[in-house]
């Protein structure tokens, strides 16, 4: 049951144009239909368009900005400039914070149990054997979304791996070296998502990276996501890692978060992503959740 109309509060809900590459953001339409119902004025808009008066909007909601991984500086940019105009959610310091996946090592050092990461950015020596140790691991970069630039690696194919951090430092990007977490194969990446810092639902989706897949080649964001009831541990893991985010002294202060977790070697949740910008809401698989996320909008605006 959507929530009672009432104000007339003017809501952009920002998106990013349609590419080839970037999926269709399907809780979008759906989402802005909800937000119009109970009485606001809600606008789906392009981050990147000059003609938009983002003051003339009383909240401006980052939605499915997924191209903002090939125009990093201009996003942040955009939303520096946009959080100075009105109310941004989530605010331009998360904004700038969370775009940039170095953030897995202050979490680490706050005590949050993370996926264990190295950084090798551009210029300095890349030690593989150092940076990932024996058996299979990740690379990808420290910006990214949807897999982009990301692949899995075993034993042997390190000269692969070289060509890919020495094509993502041509161009710039910081890359980071993971184990692969072996437990995403049996028990599944869950995605825990609040909103106004309470618990909305929660999914589970199956291995994005199979082995031998090109880290050019587009994959599959979310195969085999369904419904997902979390356990007291994931719960934990993820309050702590909201609890570390810098400069955000109550997690309302974030309308959204979603919490990314697979299982390390011993059963225990990590935290693999904190999508604190522009997370699938997934609102298709919980009953309910457009009223949980149209709810917690109109209350932030």
């Amino acid at each position: 049951m959507a929530p009672a109309p009432h104000r007339n509060d003017r809501i952009a809900l920002v998106t990013c144009r349609p590419h080839p590459q970037i999926s269709a953001d399907r809780d979008l339409p759906v989402l802005a239909a909800s937000l119009d119902a109970a009485g606001a004025d809600s606008a789906i808009v392009y981050w990147d368009d000059p003609e938009i008066d983002w003051a003339g909007f009383d909240l401006v909601v980052i939605r499915s900005t997924w191209d903002y991984v090939l125009h990093v500086a201009e996003f942040v940019a955009w939303a520096e400039r946009c959080g100075a105009l009105t109310r941004l959610a989530n605010p331009a310091p998360v904004v700038r914070w969370n775009t940039d996946k170095r953030y897995l090592g202050e979490l680490a050092a706050r005590g949050v149990p993370v996926v264990p990461t190295r950084y090798l950015p551009p210029g300095a020596p890349v030690d593989l054997a150092e940076a990932v140790g024996g058996g299979e691991y990740v690379i990808k970069p420290t910006t990214g979304a949807g897999a982009r630039f990301a692949a899995r690696y075993g034993p042997g194919e390190e000269a692969t791996a070289r060509r890919q951090i020495e094509r993502m430092h041509a161009e710039g990007l910081t890359a980071m070296a993971q184990p692969y977490m072996r437990g995403i194969d049996t028990t599944g990446e869950r995605a825990l998502l609040y909103f106004g810092g309470r618990l909305g639902h929660a999914v589970r989706k199956g291995a994005v990276l199979a082995p031998g897949t090109a880290y050019d080649a587009r994959k599959i964001a979310h195969p085999g996501v369904r419904a997902w009831e979390p356990t007291e541990a994931e719960l934990a893991v993820a309050a702590s890692a909201l609890a570390a985010v810098p400069g955000i002294p109550s997690t309302p202060e974030l309308l959204y978060a979603r919490v990314d977790l697979v299982d390390g070697d011993d059963g225990t949740p990590h935290v693999m992503e904190l999508e604190l910008v522009e997370p699938n809401l997934f609102l298709d698989l919980h009953p309910g959740s457009l009223t949980t996320v149209t709810e917690a909008i109109l209350a932030a605006a």
